[in-house]
């Protein structure tokens, strides 16, 4: 079922239709571009973090390698020093050699003083000394009396280990320093004897090829490491075997190495050949870096180096707060640019908006407009009848009583008037609508006001107005003379208008720069307000308690056909001054193009 309602007239806002999808866009836009921004920095900080591990990494590997290769001499030479001592000739041995053997020679002679302290306080048995024989890898320890015999020992001496010599076995497995002695030239068993000074007793080391194996690397690896040092950052070194045993260690080793394994059994594998983790140390950040340990060309064990990241920490910092820098400006820029286009986009919607209802606004006026002219043109010939019964009625038909003659007198005098003024408010709406094309030839414009003044000056006198006029030559100017009459008489009457009582109208021409010439109006009127300024060349605004007060709306259409524009200088209480800017040249015919039919768009102030 239909309904009745019918829709007359309906306007919809612009801002409510169009959809608000630039910014949007914008912002869509700009949260990818900062997501973009976001992912590189965060990839950059990541290479940036690799580049420097990777770095540390190769400085770490470098240290171990040098590592590997002091140690590898040092086991060079004592396997030399073994070979001096095995040969039955005389054989002078080098610095270094002798140097590695000594080395080890004193690594012996401090386990023997252990063993001794630990003899003198009581507290050593054969228990404890097959204990240390096992955790320090020794194939033999005893302790000997003032008469050569064992009293603790780690292990007897199988009488087996002697046959096929010319050594008496020991009974019941004896240890005694011959035996020990004899049992290294045949086995090719290192041991070192350490006799007190008062000769109360022996401690004795024995090792075998195992045993010299470990502590000739583990001598060998503590001397490097000794003489390696510390500085450029290096913060710890330890070396352990396969078995976890520790060859050697220097600087403070932190707890969390000692825990953790880092991939312990792929590294002596062969399987990784560099692993490296971050730790905190006291306030300090470390990189640890593990690599296996090679001696005569196989992995022996695990080297463990630790390098100071404080500084590459630093470098690391110091870029993330580039990167958050840089990504709070970018964020900082794209709002500014969302709030400045949210602005101006509303901004033009609205400016779009006023737009089109001052079109409709004029369209309807237009609409409107030529309605009324064609019902003033249409009012005007019940005027004329009207006019013209009128003046017959007062002719012919006066009154014959006395009395009522001035009553009739009055009446139509009344309606004479009235009829005068419809006619002229007539007349001046139809000028206005109707279309104006300007005819332009070069004419005086000081000739055009001297005629306007003629025509006011004795209407200008009977209210004491005084017209003041100001140029030195003609000021030949393309026109319509008659057009631009019309609208300079408009400005000039307006002038007189706003003067109650005495005053002064003064109008000047003068000649101005880039080929225009400027004509002033000046009165001593009550002036307009800032309100009144801006609508004086709207056709819907009036001030005047009759006409429709199209005058200036008139003159203003005019100016601008001949290519100028007004000026308004006015303040209440205090006059106005119009500035009417006319082009000197004839080219403003072209500007002008179809005539000033077009509607003043403002005040020209």
């Amino acid at each position: 079922m239909q309904s009745d309602k019918k829709i007359v007239w309906e306007q919809r806002h612009l801002q409510r239709n169009r959809p608000f999808l630039q910014p949007l866009a914008v912002g869509a836009v700009c949260a990818v571009f900062i997501g973009i921004i976001l992912t590189m920095g965060i990839q950059d900080l990541n290479r940036i973090d690799r580049t420097l591990v990777s770095f540390m990494e190769n400085r770490g590997l470098e240290i171990i390698e040098v590592i590997q290769k002091l140690v590898q001499e040092n086991l060079n030479y004592l396997a030399q020093a073994r070979q001096a001592s095995g040969s039955e000739s005389f054989v002078p041995l080098k610095e270094e050699v002798s140097a590695a053997q000594k080395s080890l020679t004193k690594a012996m002679v401090d386990l023997a003083q252990e063993i001794d302290t630990r003899w003198k306080a009581r507290g050593l048995n054969s228990a404890y000394l097959k204990t240390y024989a096992a955790e320090k890898g020794l194939w033999l320890v005893a302790v000997l009396n003032d008469k050569g015999k064992a009293v603790y020992y780690s292990r007897r001496l199988p009488p087996d280990l002697f046959l096929g010599t010319d050594f008496t076995p020991p009974r019941g497995g004896e240890i005694t320093l011959d035996a020990v002695a004899h049992l290294g030239r045949m086995k090719k068993i290192g041991f070192i004897a350490l006799r007190r000074t008062d000769g109360s007793g022996t401690v004795i080391i024995a090792m075998d090829r195992d045993g010299l194996r470990y502590w000739g690397t583990k001598v060998s690896v503590e001397k490097v490491i000794a003489d390696l040092g510390g500085g450029q950052g290096l913060q710890y070194v330890t070396i352990t075997d396969r078995m976890e045993k520790v060859l050697g260690s220097a600087g403070k080793v932190p707890a969390q190495v000692q825990t953790g394994n880092l991939h312990a059994r792929e590294i002596l594998a062969g399987v990784r050949k560099v692993e490296s983790r971050k730790l905190a140390e006291g306030g300090n950040r470390i990189l640890e870096i593990a690599a296996p340990f090679f001696l005569n060309e196989q992995i022996y064990g695990i080297a463990r180096v630790g390098l100071e990241l404080n500084s590459t920490e630093a470098i690391l910092e110091e870029n993330r707060r580039n990167t958050y820098l840089f990504m709070g400006i970018v964020v900082l820029i794209t709002l500014l640019s969302m709030m400045l286009l949210y602005y101006d986009q509303n901004r033009h919607l609205a400016g779009i908006v006023r737009m089109e209802r001052q079109l409709e606004k004029a369209e309807r006026l237009s609409a409107l407009g030529q309605l009324a002219a064609g019902v003033a043109h249409e009012i005007r010939n019940p005027l004329n009848a009207i006019s013209m019964a009128s003046q017959r009625l007062k002719r012919e038909f006066s009154p014959t009583e006395q009395d009522k003659v001035a009553d009739f007198q009055r009446l139509t005098g009344v309606i004479r008037d009235e009829i005068r003024r419809l006619n002229g408010i007539i007349e001046e709406f139809l000028t206005f609508s109707k279309s104006r094309r300007l005819e332009f030839r070069d004419y005086p414009v000081t000739e055009v006001l001297q005629k306007i003044v003629n025509l006011l000056q004795e209407e200008a006198t009977v209210k004491g107005i005084v017209f003041r006029t100001s140029w030195k030559e003609a000021h030949v100017i393309p026109m319509d003379a008659d057009k631009l009459q019309q609208a300079l008489l408009n400005i000039v009457k307006n002038a007189m208008e706003s003067i109650t009582g005495k005053g002064t109208i003064d109008i000047a021409v003068e000649a101005k720069r880039a080929k225009t010439v400027r004509i002033a109006v000046s009165d001593t009127g009550c002036g307009m307000t800032a309100e009144e300024l801006d609508r004086i060349f709207s056709p819907e605004y009036t001030t005047k308690e009759k006409g429709l007060g199209l005058g200036l709306s008139l003159a203003h259409e005019i100016v601008r056909g001949h290519g100028g524009e007004i000026r308004v200088i006015s303040k209440a209480g205090e006059g106005t001054t119009f500035e009417i800017f006319l082009p000197a040249e004839r080219g403003a015919e072209k500007a002008a193009g179809a005539g000033p039919d077009r509607r003043p768009t403002g005040n020209g102030a």
